[in-house]
């Protein structure tokens, strides 16, 4: 297995790890929940994930739902992953083999863009769908990162100027937050059982139609506002409901119904391809090894 990597996903309830090969596939993979008592155990952690198959690997590429800047190699977080604010994570690891860290939404582009759906597109939108909304720009063949490493921190963007989560796009776009209103108005056993809302969304019952019919609505006129801010080709939707076809799929003719009747933007604006992500939630363990990759080389 000399010429594999490992790649490690660290969410807020699991990591995520498995071996990725030079072209990109997932060869083997398995997940513990995600000990987030503080730095030390942390990072106890993932060095027994690693130690596992230390000596079979080249490398290891690290996704984290935290902002990482690639000058310094500092990680900036939010209250969730606050024992990591100002931590260098690479120093604090000691690892003696290459190492790579991303933030989440820009390492599920950069799967896209290495072996998934923006491979060949000069400008597209990785959109990631989850319990906020993350993403990450493509601009002319390369991973934008912006000035301060905060391009594509979607979750942030308000329709309203108030300090009110439900005017931010990581609330009214959170996949996890759909899901509870929908299995809250069915009065299901448990609000986060995104199966079950997906039985009655695929099944058409009103109820769960309704507000996963706004939630797509929602979503495509982000969407649009993206394409008239940075004007992409394609936008990859990612996430664990990725998987569901239907999610996609009525996104998709929602922002149809929008663009296509509004005269004021399709003749200005040009139209954007949306396309369900291949890879779901194994996304981040493929841009994660990809910024080894890119690192390396």
């Amino acid at each position: 297995m000399e010429n594999h990597y490992l790649a490690i996903d660290v969410g807020g309830t699991k990591v995520k790890y498995g071996l990725v090969n030079h072209s990109g596939e997932l060869v083997e993979r398995g997940n513990q929940p995600t000990n987030r008592r503080d730095l030390k155990i942390f990072v106890a952690q993932l060095q027994a994930i690693i130690a596992l198959y230390h000596d079979d690997i080249r490398g290891v590429g690290i996704s984290l739902p935290v902002r990482v800047n690639h000058d310094t190699g500092t990680i900036h977080a939010g209250v969730m992953w606050s024992f990591l604010d100002g931590v260098d994570l690479k120093t604090a690891l000691q690892l003696d083999l290459p190492l790579a860290i991303e933030n989440d939404g820009k390492a599920a582009a950069l799967a896209a863009l290495w072996v998934g759906e923006l491979k060949g597109v000069a400008n597209g939108l990785a959109l990631v769908l989850g319990t906020g909304v993350g993403g990450g720009f493509v601009i002319d063949g390369q991973l934008h990162y912006g000035a301060h490493y905060e391009a594509g921190e979607l979750s942030f963007i308000y329709h309203k100027i108030t300090t009110d989560r439900e005017s931010r796009f990581g609330f009214t776009g959170s996949a996890v937050e759909m899901i509870k209103e929908i299995a809250t108005e069915l009065e299901l056993p448990d609000v986060h059982d995104g199966e079950k809302v997906f039985e009655f969304i695929n099944a058409g019952y009103p109820q769960a139609k309704r507000i996963f019919n706004q939630y797509a609505r929602t979503i495509a006129l982000q969407i649009q506002n993206l394409q008239a801010t940075v004007d992409i080709e394609r936008v990859v939707i990612g996430g664990g409901i990725s998987a569901q076809p239907i999610v996609t799929a009525t996104i998709r003719e929602a922002y149809e119904a929008f663009y296509q009747g509004n005269p004021y933007i399709n003749r200005m604006i040009s139209h954007v391809d949306i396309v369900p992500g291949k890879f779901g939630n194994d996304a981040n363990l493929y841009g994660a090894i990809y910024r080894l990759l890119l690192e390396l080389n």
